[in-house]
């Protein structure tokens, strides 16, 4: 049997490592394109489902084409932000990072701007589409929410979440009956903003709130959170819209 020196074998692992690594780092080249587009897909559809516009990833983008026409970004005083071009600025809603945007609000800073999606339904009505994020049981916990045309009602919401429990927090994505729980809820009482709180046993007359997933009280307070925080942001524009 043929036997190795220390020298040979050192030389043979370290080329054998940078191999591997540059193999790797190829690949994730080539495929980047491919998971940016498969992310902006996600984000699409689930901006159309927070409308009320259900498709399948894959047709998502040109779904998003036709009915969320006009996109823009919007200040803290509600006023639009963004380029004056609608394509420009419909490339700028999508693209901005809400994470930061929102955490700038939080701080204070009155340069933050965040997005607002106008889609249209099949029947013709305009939803106003508003992301939200916040902080669940394990980790961030996002999603989208749309008004109906009144700036008031909502329309429809959808959640994500980072690493909530499977079967408890994990519902706010996957259990379609609490998503449905928000429909026809209001965000103002009058003129005065008050959102959509997540709550144990408040049954189903309360406009204002909804019941909590059952053993999944810091995940529903997580949501009840970041509705609050997230939708106080567009006020002023939805009280404009009003006017």
């Amino acid at each position: 049997m043929k036997k190795f020196n220390n020298t040979y074998i050192f030389i043979y692992s370290t080329v054998l490592v940078v191999v591997v690594a540059a193999i790797l780092a190829t690949v994730a080249i080539v495929l980047k394109p491919f998971q940016q587009k498969n992310m902006e897909s996600e984000q699409m559809q689930m901006i159309l489902s927070a409308a009320n516009i259900e498709v399948a990833r894959t047709d998502a983008p040109q779904k998003y084409a036709q009915a969320c026409k006009e996109a823009f970004l919007v200040n803290v005083d509600g006023q639009v932000v963004s380029s004056k071009d609608a394509e420009e600025a419909k490339k700028e809603a999508f693209n901005i990072d809400v994470k930061e945007q929102l955490q700038k609000y939080t701080d204070g800073n009155k340069e933050a701007k965040l997005p607002i999606f106008v889609c249209e339904k099949d029947n013709g009505e305009k939803v106003y589409v508003v992301p939200v994020r916040g902080v669940g049981l394990w980790g961030a916990i996002w999603g989208y929410v749309a008004l109906k045309s009144d700036a008031n009602t909502v329309e429809s919401v959808v959640f994500d979440h980072e690493g909530e429990t499977p079967g408890l927090g994990s519902n706010i994505k996957d259990d379609p009956n609490f998503r449905n729980k928000f429909v026809g809820k209001t965000i103002f009482e009058g003129n005065e903003f008050v959102s959509v709180a997540v709550e144990k046993r408040v049954g189903t007359d309360n406009p204002h709130k909804v019941d909590a997933l059952t053993g999944a009280t810091l995940t529903s307070n997580g949501v009840s959170d970041m509705l609050q925080n997230g939708l106080k942001f567009y006020v002023s524009y939805f009280n404009n819209l009003k006017k």
